[in-house]
């Protein structure tokens, strides 16, 4: 079977890929099943982002904020050590010694602080009062006689000097957080859980938040794109009137407007093209006709093959021949395989000496032919391709001769301004609707009126001009009014390189 050629041809290579003639086409992919929604993927998003958000805030919370709430709390357990010392310092300057009654002052200052546990030491290091200890192991004198439970590490106890009225440090009051190695009060250890409590609760809430905002803004988002796929889906399944609505001066505003744009353009486009197709075939088969009819009449014996029949065959033979000439030059001139010779040439004179060689033809067609010379100096000097624009305004002139009544005006004339040579076809002929204008150039396009002339043209002519014009930068116009006439205006570029220099610069600044 033929289907086995690449499998034969990478067998005899050794394995190898070689080049074939195989292809494949493949249509678009129906709606995907079982796949999460635009909207699920961007609440998702905004979740997963706040979860993000909050987890980063804990991070820096425990960092930060943990240092200095245990740097707040060690500064109030110091400031009450220093109290605890200025309070035994008192009384013991007053007892001269350390008294019971002294010492006795250390307990009141424990039981007001109930999280905290106090310790005193005299001078010589030994423990007067320790509220740790239970008090069996005390003695009759109120001194701690048993083992402490003071912490050992530094960070967990902060210290202060007993001095007493002379200078001298007669004690040391040591304070910590009962059943804490932090110097964190229960106060201190609640409030800190509560601020986590509340920082995971308002996470919590900021996710729920996000889910919600992240939905509501997918839809709004989504709507639009929504919209325009389906746009998208009817104008693929035949329907090229259809149209997403979408406005707005944001990007998906820009890109309904911009998608509406091209479904516009493109059923203009594809109009044109069947009518582009329908008119082909009419234009080839009447030429085609007439040679049938003409070589099978002449074969039956209906008609002597004589000059005037023969030439009726070369007359539709040559007309079919020009057709296909133009339409060959025109496709060159559209894929640009037409070689311009750009030449500094004048346009007055080129305009000028054409006129002068048309103007008897013009004449036997009862027509009236001018030149005008709108130019300040007499002459217009421009980088063209002389035999490309002489081919241009003879197609204008052609026109104009075709479409003008007997005894009409038709008049040619050359100005330039400070870029662009301006050449116009003025005619007193029949004149384009208005509905018809935007036509004018689409090949094989003739108005109805036009249509209904015989001495109807190819309809590739103006095409032919329009691309021409193209090539070399330049524009070209078209004013019209039924019954009154019209007028093709051209405009290039005086310097051809100076107008590439404008457009790069302008496609620059475009891109930007």
């Amino acid at each position: 079977m033929a289907s086995h050629g690449p499998s034969n041809e990478r067998a005899a290579n050794g394995g190898s890929e070689v080049a074939t003639g195989r292809g494949s086409f493949n249509t678009i992919k129906p709606d995907p099943k079982h796949s999460w929604t635009y909207s699920t993927k961007m609440a998702i998003s905004f979740a997963l982002t706040a979860v993000m958000t909050a987890a980063i805030f804990v991070m820096v919370l425990a960092v930060v904020w943990e240092s200095q709430f245990k740097a707040y709390t060690r500064s109030n357990m110091q400031s009450l050590a220093q109290s605890a010392a200025d309070t035994l310092a008192i009384g013991y300057d007053a007892a001269g010694a350390w008294t019971p009654e002294v010492i006795a002052n250390a307990s009141s200052i424990s039981v007001s602080s109930p999280d905290v546990s106090l310790q005193v030491l005299d001078e010589d290091g030994n423990v007067l009062y320790d509220d740790s200890v239970d008090a069996s192991h005390h003695g009759d004198s109120g001194v701690n006689t048993g083992t402490t439970a003071v912490p050992t590490a530094s960070e967990s106890v902060v210290t202060a000097s007993v001095v007493d009225a002379k200078g001298k440090t007669v004690g040391t009051v040591r304070l910590w957080a009962f059943g804490s190695d932090a110097l964190l009060t229960s106060s201190d250890a609640k409030f800190r859980e509560s601020s986590y409590s509340a920082i995971a609760a308002a996470a919590a809430i900021a996710v729920v938040l996000a889910v919600i905002i992240g939905y509501f803004v997918s839809r709004s988002l989504t709507k639009p794109i929504q919209r325009i796929t389906r746009t998208a889906s009817q104008i693929r399944n035949g329907d090229l009137t259809a149209r997403t609505g979408v406005r707005g001066t944001d990007e998906i505003g820009q890109l309904g407007e911009t998608f509406d744009d091209m479904a516009t353009s493109l059923e203009k486009d594809l109009k044109l093209e069947h009518r582009l197709t329908s008119d082909v075939a009419h234009e080839l088969r009447t030429p085609l006709m007439a040679i049938l009819a003409t070589v099978e009449a002449m074969q039956d014996g209906v008609l002597p093959a004589d000059d005037e029949h023969l030439e009726t065959l070369a007359s539709e033979t040559r007309r079919l021949s020009r057709l296909v000439d133009a339409m060959l030059k025109l496709s060159r001139l559209e894929n640009g395989t037409t070689e311009l010779k750009i030449e500094r040439t004048d346009v007055v004179y080129l305009v000028k000496s054409l006129v002068s060689s048309q103007h008897q033809l013009f004449h036997e067609k009862g027509l009236h032919l001018r030149f005008k010379d709108d130019t300040a100096h007499g002459e217009c000097q421009a980088d063209v391709d002389p035999d490309l624009i002489r081919e241009a305004v003879v197609n204008l002139m052609s026109n104009a001769m075709r479409y003008t009544d007997e005894d009409g005006w038709v008049v040619v004339s050359v100005s330039s301004d400070h870029s662009d040579a301006i050449i116009s076809v003025r005619d007193t002929g029949i004149g384009i609707a208005k509905e018809d204008i935007p036509q004018t150039f689409s090949r094989f396009w003739r108005s109805d009126v036009s249509r209904e002339r015989v001495s109807g043209g190819l309809g590739v002519g103006l095409s032919i001009t329009k691309e021409i014009v193209d090539r070399h930068n330049g524009t070209i116009s078209v004013d019209s009014e039924l019954g009154k006439g019209t007028t093709f205006t051209i405009r290039v570029p005086l310097n051809r390189g100076r107008r590439n220099l404008k457009q790069a610069l302008q496609e620059k600044q475009q891109e930007k």
